[in-house]
C-alpha cells in the first residue's frame, strides 16, 4: 500500500469528521459564537441528540434498508428502551442498577420485544407487515399511558441518573456549570455510534450480512439457495429492535427523564424513516448523513431561524405561530421527501449497490 492510498484512507471524509467530533468539545468555538449572540442553541448538547437518533436510524436501516422489512413502529422499541432505563434506575423502584445496568438490559428487553412481535408476524409481506408494526407502535404508546402505576402515566419516569462519575470530577466547586457531565454523554454516545458503524461495516462482509441482502433482493430465491427467510427476518427484526432500545436508554439518560409516552408516537417512526430515505436506504453513510440533515435541521437550524425571524423575545409577548419556524417543519420535511423522490430517489449518499423497494 503506497502513501497515496494511505492518505486517502486516513484523510477520507469519515476520518476527518470523526477527528472534528472528537476535538470539538475541547474548543467549542461554535458554542461560544452562539452564546455571544444569545441564540437558543448549544451545539454540543444538540450533537448528543443527533448521535442518539443516528443510532436509532442504524437500527431501522438494518431492518428496512439491509433486510428489506418495511417497519413503521421503531418508536415503540425506542420507548421500551427508555422506560426500561427508567424502571431500572429511578428511586421509586428497588432495582437501582444505574446507567450501566440500564445500558445492558434496555437493548435486551427491546430485542426480546422485537422477537416476540416478529415471531408470529414476519410471515406477513409488504403492507401487512407495515400495518402490524404501525399498530404495535400505537399499542405500546397507549399501554405506557395506562400503566400509570408503573410508568407514571403521562408524566413519565424521572429523574433518571446520569452515568456515574467520581465525585471529585462532578462536584459543583470544580464543575459549577455541569459541563463535564455533558462531555460524558457526548463522548459516550459518539463512541457507541462509532462502534455500531464498525460492527455493521463488518456485518456486511459476513454470511449473515449477505443473507440479509439476499432476503431483501428476492426472498424466494434466497429460500431456494438454502437460507431460512423466517429466521433471517427474525434476527434482523430482533437486532434492529435491540439497537432502538439502546438508543432509548441513551435518550432517556440524556434528558434525565423518559418523557411522556406521547413523545414516542408515529411521528418519531416516520422521522427516522425519513432520515434513511434522505440519506439512502441500506447505506451506513446515508443513515448518518440523513440523521445529521434531518435532526440537525429540527434541533439546530429551526430554532436559529425562528429567533432570526421573530427577533429577541419580549416579556409577555405572544409569539405568532406563523413566524415560529418549527411549526413549518413537517411541510418542509414533506417537500424535501418529494424533491428527493423526484431528483435523488436513491438518497444523498446511496449504497454502492442498488436497493429495491422494501417488500417484507
Amino acid at each position: 500500500m503506497d502513501w497515496r492510498s494511505l492518505a486517502r484512507r486516513f484523510l477520507g471524509f469519515e476520518s476527518v469528521a470523526l477527528a472534528f467530533l472528537l476535538l470539538y468539545p475541547l474548543a467549542p468555538f461554535l458554542d461560544w459564537m452562539l452564546e455571544s449572540q444569545q441564540l437558543p442553541v448549544r451545539l454540543d448538547r444538540q450533537l448528543v441528540t443527533i448521535f442518539i437518533f443516528a443510532i436509532l436510524a442504524l437500527g431501522l436501516n438494518l431492518q428496512v434498508g439491509t433486510a428489506g422489512l418495511l417497519q413503521l413502529g421503531i418508536a415503540a422499541f425506542f420507548a421500551i428502551g427508555a422506560y426500561t432505563a427508567g424502571v431500572l434506575t429511578v428511586e421509586k423502584y428497588p432495582f437501582q442498577l444505574g446507567f450501566w445496568g440500564a445500558l445492558l438490559f434496555g437493548p435486551l428487553v427491546a430485542g426480546l420485544a422485537g422477537a416476540a412481535l416478529g415471531a408470529p408476524t414476519l410471515r406477513l409481506r409488504g403492507d401487512y407487515l407495515a400495518l402490524v408494526t404501525l399498530g404495535f407502535g400505537e399499542v405500546v404508546r397507549v399501554v405506557l399511558i395506562n400503566l400509570e402505576s408503573i410508568t407514571d402515566g403521562p408524566r413519565g419516569l424521572n429523574p433518571i441518573p446520569a452515568p456515574w462519575l467520581p465525585e471529585w470530577l462532578v462536584s459543583t466547586e470544580i464543575d459549577p456549570t455541569g459541563r463535564r457531565q455533558v462531555l460524558v454523554m457526548y463522548y459516550l454516545t459518539l463512541w457507541i455510534l462509532v462502534a455500531l458503524v464498525v460492527a455493521f461495516r463488518t456485518l456486511e462482509r459476513t454470511r449473515l450480512g449477505r443473507s440479509f441482502v439476499a432476503l431483501r433482493e428476492d426472498e424466494l430465491v434466497s429460500a431456494c439457495m438454502g437460507l431460512n427467510p423466517t429466521r433471517t427476518k427474525l434476527i434482523a427484526f430482533a437486532v434492529g429492535a435491540a439497537i432502538a432500545g439502546l438508543a432509548g436508554v441513551l435518550y432517556a439518560t440524556n434528558l434525565t427523564t423518559t418523557a411522556e409516552p406521547n413523545t414516542y408516537d408515529f411521528n418519531y417512526s416516520i422521522m427516522v424513516l425519513c432520515c434513511l430515505i434522505i440519506g439512502g436506504l441500506g447505506s451506513l453513510r446515508g443513515a448518518l448523513l440523513g440523521s445529521l440533515v434531518l435532526i440537525g435541521f429540527d434541533n439546530v437550524i429551526s430554532p436559529l431561524l425562528t429567533r432570526l425571524i421573530q427577533g429577541e423575545p419580549k416579556p409577555g409577548e405572544v409569539q405568532s405561530v406563523f413566524t415560529t419556524f418549527s411549526n413549518w417543519r413537517w411541510i418542509i420535511f414533506g417537500l424535501a421527501l418529494v424533491l428527493m423522490m423526484r431528483f435523488r430517489p436513491n438518497g444523498l449518499w446511496p449504497a454502492s449497490r442498488s436497493h429495491p423497494e422494501p417488500r417484507a
